[in-house]
């Protein structure tokens, strides 16, 4: 039998501009994306630690995070 211990998601999201509408309104789109992807993730409970939220040149957004995968424990990875 197996049980999981611990267990943790390490993703890099990239957060990209959508095309077909002016720079600036796509970077505050994209900008906006990235607050409701944290607020989602609080509003569900999931824990979470941000390693590192880098604006690209272009104004997109790289968000390099590790997470709770469903409700399994997540020990010690966001440490």
């Amino acid at each position: 039998m197996k049980r999981v211990i611990a267990a943790c998601l390490f993703q890099t999201l990239h957060f990209q501009l959508k095309e077909g509408i002016p720079h600036a309104d796509a970077v505050l789109q994209v900008k906006r994306e990235v607050e409701k992807y944290k607020a989602g993730l609080k509003a569900k409970n999931v824990k979470y630690k941000i390693d590192s939220e880098i604006e690209q040149p272009d104004g997109s957004i790289v968000l390099e995070i590790r997470r709770q995968n469903n409700l399994f424990p997540i020990g010690n990875y966001l440490e």
